[in-house]
């Protein structure tokens, strides 16, 4: 396995900018391969997960073209795609697999999904069974890949009320909808990304968003086609995170990451970086395809503990893990709740989480869904220990980062799966200053 360890770094400087945001990379490349016309993107990620995604959407009959700059893709209407013999692989992407489910509800053949070992594992019940509903058969063993789906030319709307605070599988049926006779209605009780609602609206499906009370209620109506637009992405928020909470808990450090996405649905952990005392700043804030962009610098901080609820925690659930690391090195105590998504990741999160930081000598509190973890506070974190990833892009990065400020170094069992979303992250870090290598 290609092992990596890192250790304690003298500083980390340096002005970046990170890949293009995974999430809207996957829905944009899906939505533009239904659409009418050429969308023209810029920006889009380079992750393992989405070049995965443009080898199944060109086995269904989608021609993309890939330059440095620009990707081109040529759609085919909502109900145009062809069937093919072969599997469609989806790596290790959970995203790219909910939305891919949800598209091909709309299309007459039968489809077999499948994916690495990690993804096989989760579980797909909360999304199978409104697909179901609306008149896909999908069959599977104990709701897990690989799953053969047989779609049809018209799906039904359906009423649904998100039980789950799950931007996929709210994606998914909005996708499922788009070839529906009629309207249908999405409650979701806690908010989550908004990035499919404002491609949607952008591309001109007859979508509404209304708030009532404290529930947010989508309604969209199927059978209008969509229209192709330049669409230009901005920075991966989670990517942003990861590289800057480095230079929060390492001395004499300053980073500046350019164009990040900003979208209010996603900059929870930037308002409770601020409230951990974080030396952060968001500056150039403006908007290019309906999204914010802005940038932001991260500098040296004495943080502090803090406490986050289920609302909390539903908006910056890719962000738990590098949280958790940086409560490591806060004063005081901090904790997460409402965290049953992370058990569903590439991990078990919250296993691979206390697992971690208790090998690197951090008391931690296993709870149902979230973790209470006591810090150390800056410069007392002990780290010397091997970090069991289960495959997991987002437990690798984070303890990598941990290493950077601890007394002993982090060693990582497998860095290839930080490809699925950040392939350049080791070598942007060491760029910074981060005493990151390969072990022999």
């Amino acid at each position: 396995m290609n092992q990596f360890c890192s250790k304690i770094s003298n500083s980390l400087n340096g002005n970046i900018e990170v890949p293009g945001d995974k999430s809207i990379s996957q829905r944009i490349l899906i939505l533009g391969s239904i659409a009418i016309g050429t969308t023209k993107i810029k920006g889009l990620s380079s992750s393992d997960d989405v070049k995965n995604l443009i080898k199944n959407l060109k086995l269904l009959g989608v021609k993309i073209k890939k330059s440095k700059i620009l990707t081109s893709v040529s759609g085919v209407g909502i109900g145009g795609l062809i069937s093919t013999k072969k599997k469609l692989y989806m790596g290790n992407s959970g995203t790219a697999t909910r939305l891919m489910l949800g598209i091909l509800c709309n299309q007459n053949f039968e489809t077999k999904i499948t994916g690495d070992k990690s993804l096989n594992k989760r579980n797909m019940y909360e999304l199978i069974k409104p697909l179901r509903q609306m008149g896909a058969q999908i069959n599977c063993k104990n709701n897990n890949l690989p799953i053969i789906i047989h779609g049809y030319n018209e799906t039904m709307p359906i009423f649904y009320e998100q039980k789950i605070p799950s931007a996929q599988i709210k994606s998914a049926i909005l996708f499922a909808s788009l070839n529906s006779q009629g309207l249908t209605t999405i409650i979701e009780k806690i908010a989550t990304r908004n990035h499919t609602e404002i491609l949607l609206k952008k591309l001109g499906a007859e979508i509404k968003i209304n708030k009532f009370k404290e529930k947010k209620i989508i309604k969209i109506t199927g059978q209008k086609e969509l229209k192709a637009r330049s669409i230009s992405i901005g920075g991966d928020l989670s990517a942003a995170a990861i590289v800057g909470s480095a230079a929060l808990i390492t001395p004499k450090s300053q980073i500046k990451i350019k164009k990040v996405n900003m979208n209010k649905t996603r900059i929870t952990f930037f308002n409770v970086l601020k409230k951990m005392n974080a030396n952060i700043k968001i500056s150039n804030n403006k908007k290019k395809s309906s999204e914010q962009i802005g940038d932001i610098t991260f500098k040296s901080s004495n943080l502090k503990g803090i406490h986050l609820g289920k609302k909390i925690v539903a908006n910056m659930i890719d962000e738990i893990p590098i949280f958790s690391i940086l409560a490591a090195f806060a004063s005081g105590n901090s904790s997460f709740c409402g965290g049953e998504e992370l058990k569903n990741k590439e991990s078990n999160r919250i296993k691979s989480l206390y697992e971690g930081l208790t090998l690197c000598k951090i008391k931690v509190t296993k709870k149902k869904d979230g973790l209470q973890i006591i810090g150390n506070g800056k410069n007392n974190v002990i780290g010397g220990t091997k970090i069991k990833t289960y495959y997991d892009h987002r437990i690798a990065m984070a303890f990598l980062v941990m290493g950077l400020a601890s007394k002993k170094k982090i060693i990582i069992d497998n860095a290839d799966c930080i490809k699925t979303s950040f392939p350049n992250f080791i070598t942007l870090m060491r760029n910074l200053g981060a005493n990151i290598s390969k072990r022999k």
